[in-house]
């Protein structure tokens, strides 16, 4: 008799689910559901964009409430899988999402939401998603900071694979007594040509070349202070960067938190080999503010933002145009310079130039005034064809802060910083920049938990893409800043 109730109660739990399955066996076929012509909440917004081929796995949590929720994946209208969830988190397997992503190379792939409601099961509208041939660089470099002013808590410089979640840090001030780090700048996207700052204790210029690490003193008498925004030349040989006197001012309204103005500012040069500082008096004059020194591809113009010096108090008529001057890395002279842009004229302000990788193309903030973009709400990124001189507002703007930037090595994406989600922390977004010249909409670097950037309390900065691991980790970095910065000579130059 008890075997018989163990029977029974088996074989019912048996049927259960038995029918369980068959009813998500059978959810492929639409005519099971009530078709509902309205589009489905889904957070992060994984709706309608492009990806590239060697990205994580897209998860993402729908917000409409329900019993039970199905995720199925098809691939030129044929299911490819489908996921069942109990409380709207769709995770998808990386075995599940590397094939999909293999099998979809260059082609659109469609996921259709079903929802158990009281009433039966119903289904959203398609969502479609293009997976492109163009792939994207390996690993993304960030600082991971509070959204503060002042002072700092624990900060890192962190690589992740854009394939996999794996992150991991390259330095984090734990190591370093709790200082601040920033500035963290590559060649070319070359993992093995790095660069970036300490400051306060174990302050220097840290950089890392062929396996080699140096710890710099860029200050010297006849500059204005040490390196600060950095770019290198492609040549690997130079890096340029702004020297600056910096003050920080603050808002009494909600709407504007801090201004962050130079009082003085100039470019300079850093000739690796020689470990020796050179600039010009086109990049460091007196009567007016230089900064954000970027080169181009060929390592032949540099660009810059340059503006007429002001007082601190009328730092709302601060504003920047976009100049260039000519350079031969052979013998470290520069040649003529020409403005690219006038935005002051227009009451714009330009900051963060980035040229891309066939030189075609250099994307840019503009704002109303000043450089620090990142707390101006109303910055956004601009794209300039330098052959035609063209300048048009990217479709991938929002109505929050769109700051720093960065291409891809092939310039077939952009990465950025977008405070879109909640108008205070800056996040990574991706676009494909299309043959057209256009760009598509902007997906969030995917995390393996769809709600973590609700539950995480700090700022992706500076976003660079890097096309293979970066080989430092913190102990090696720990030793070095043991050691006696090398003093860096400053030569004059015409």
């Amino acid at each position: 008799m008890h075997q018989n109730s163990i029977y029974h109660k088996v074989s019912r739990y048996l049927k259960v689910l038995f029918a369980s399955g068959l009813l998500y066996s059978c959810s492929g076929n639409v005519s099971n559901f009530k078709n509902v012509n309205q589009n489905i909440e889904i957070t992060p917004d994984y709706a309608g964009i492009t990806i590239p081929c060697n990205i994580a796995p897209l998860n993402f949590q729908v917000k409409e409430k329900a019993s039970d929720y199905l995720a199925i994946y098809k691939l030129g209208g044929k299911e490819a899988f489908r996921i069942s969830s109990g409380d709207g988190v769709v995770r998808v397997s990386e075995n599940k999402w590397k094939k999909l992503l293999e099998d979809a190379n260059g082609k659109e792939y469609t996921i259709d939401i079903c929802l158990k409601k009281p009433e039966g099961w119903v289904k959203y509208n398609t969502i479609t998603n293009k997976i492109s041939a163009d792939s994207l660089d390996s690993y993304l470099v960030y600082r991971l900071i509070e959204p503060g002013f002042e002072t700092w808590g624990k900060m890192g410089i962190y690589q992740r694979n854009l394939s996999t979640f794996d992150e991991s840090p390259i330095m984090e001030n734990t190591m370093s007594n709790g200082n601040c780090m920033n500035c963290h700048s590559f060649s070319s996207n070359n993992s093995n040509t790095m660069l970036f700052h300490m400051r306060a204790e174990n302050s220097g210029t840290y950089i890392y070349k062929n396996g080699e690490l140096e710890k710099l003193d860029t200050k010297t008498e006849s500059t204005l202070g040490p390196g600060v925004y950095p770019s290198w030349n492609p040549d690997g040989n130079h890096v340029a960067f702004s020297t600056n006197r910096i003050v920080q001012t603050f808002h009494a309204i909600p709407e504007k938190k801090i201004e962050v103005l130079d009082t003085l500012s100039d470019v300079i040069v850093y000739d690796v080999r020689s470990h020796s500082i050179f600039t010009s008096k086109e990049i460091s004059s007196k009567d007016r503010l230089e900064t954000f020194p970027s080169w181009s591809p060929d390592g032949k113009s540099l660009y810059f933002c340059s503006a007429k010096a002001v007082s601190p108090r009328d730092y709302k008529n601060i504003r920047y145009d976009l100049l260039r001057i000519e350079f031969n890395p052979q013998n470290n002279q520069f040649g003529k310079v020409d403005t690219v842009y006038k935005a002051a004229i227009q009451g714009k302000s330009i900051s963060f130039p980035r040229v891309s990788p066939d030189g075609k193309y250099v994307m840019f903030c503009m704002s109303d005034y000043g450089n620090f973009s990142i707390w101006h709400p109303e910055s956004d990124l601009f794209l300039q064809n330098l052959e035609t001189k063209e300048v048009k507002l990217l479709e991938i703007n929002s109505q929050q802060t769109e700051s720093y930037h960065t291409w891809s090595s092939t310039g077939k994406w952009v990465v950025f910083s977008s405070r879109r989600m909640d108008g205070l922390y800056t996040r990574p977004y991706f676009s494909h920049f299309q043959a057209d010249g256009t760009f598509t909409k902007p997906f969030l670097l995917p995390q393996e938990k769809p709600d973590f950037y609700e539950r995480f309390l700090k700022s992706y900065n500076i976003p660079e893409l890097v096309k293979s691991k970066v080989k430092l980790n913190p102990r090696i970095i720990a030793e070095k800043m043991k050691q006696k910065s090398i003093k860096v000579s400053f030569k004059a130059n015409n």
